[in-house]
């Protein structure tokens, strides 16, 4: 028996058979979203993936489908069998590289993560991936933890890159399982000509604060330190992008946190922060069990940190500013 006929034998389910293959038809109708989307990807006719879904549908004794004016959509029971489906497939997949030392991990993997997480943990291994796995691809969005967070749950990326703080936890849900990778610790922005020396935070209760507009990390960050120190913050300005967090800074519209070793631009220096300091760590985010699909597997194996060792503190990714 050849390994692509092992691959698609039919499990042996609670005394009845689902074909492997039709799982993977209809993992692909609930990411596509169209029969004919799901054909032209499996080289198939419409009504040989029709037919394929219908005898699946037999096999389990549930409706997985209905119809949606001229489409079809999945059932809450089509649902969870696709859920079901990514941790099957990639059980199947890994047992068939165990099995076959010659097999080579191949398929899409698409990752979701904020900017800075692409850049110190997926860019560096990049070229490693595509020379030793030439059947793996890569495909990157960039997405803030809770968008993340949320299309994992959906099924619609394989791998998020994510962060938070330690003065604010994020809650990935019981879907999904979190890896640490790098720490940084974070101090306060501010203009070049503020005093230097660790941050007296109370000093600060007048001014106008610069967080996040795409994830609430940052601000609940910024208002567990305030309310330690005896104030509510003031926020203002919401803002992705740190280069503009310090154009902002400098042109006197407030202060916001950034990272400590990262270089700044003209006019903006980092103050260490008292304690609690405020520390980003960063994660590696999958659905429950699919961790062990081989292409999936290969990239997080090299982005680990090493076994029994101390938390890596990265360096923020940025060329040496110009002052």
């Amino acid at each position: 028996m050849t390994a692509e006929h092992e691959r698609h034998r039919p499990l042996i389910v609670n005394n009845g058979h689902v074909d492997t293959r039709r799982l993977q038809l209809l993992l692909a109708l609930s990411r596509l979203g169209s029969m004919r989307a799901v054909a032209e990807t499996y080289r198939l006719t419409t009504s040989t993936v029709s037919q394929q879904i219908a005898a699946l549908a037999k096999e389990t004794g549930a409706q997985l489908i209905e119809p949606e004016g001229r489409r079809v959509r999945l059932t809450p029971a089509g649902r969870r069998l696709a859920d079901h489906a990514v941790t099957i497939l990639a059980a199947i997949d890994s047992a068939r590289l165990d099995l076959d030392p010659d097999a080579e991990p191949s398929g899409v993997v698409r990752i979701g993560g904020f900017a800075t997480g692409i850049r110190v943990s997926l860019l560096p291994i990049v070229a490693d991936l595509a020379a030793t796995y030439p059947e793996v691809e890569l495909v990157i969005s960039e997405y803030e933890p809770v968008e993340a967070f949320s299309l994992l749950n959906d099924d619609s990326i394989d791998l998020a890159l994510t962060y938070e703080y330690n003065l604010a936890p994020a809650s990935p849900g019981p879907l999904l399982e979190t890896e640490a990778l790098w720490s940084i610790t974070w101090g306060l922005g501010v203009p070049v000509d503020f005093p230097d020396g660790p941050v007296d935070l109370s000093t600060y209760a007048g001014y106008t604060w610069i967080v996040n507009s795409r994830n609430t990390a940052d601000e609940t960050a910024v208002r567990t330190l305030a309310a330690l120190a005896g104030f509510a913050p003031r926020i203002a300005h919401e803002i992705d992008s740190l280069d503009l967090v310090e154009e902002l800074i400098v042109a006197g519209f407030g202060v916001g946190l950034l990272p400590l070793g990262r270089p700044t631009s003209a006019g903006v220096k980092v103050l260490p922060m008292p304690d609690p300091k405020p520390v980003l760590t960063a994660y590696a985010v999958t659905r429950r069990g699919r961790a062990i699909w081989p292409p999936l597997r290969v990239i997080l194996d090299r982005m680990r940190p090493p076994r029994d060792a101390a938390l890596p503190r990265a360096q923020w990714p940025r060329p040496e500013a110009e002052h």
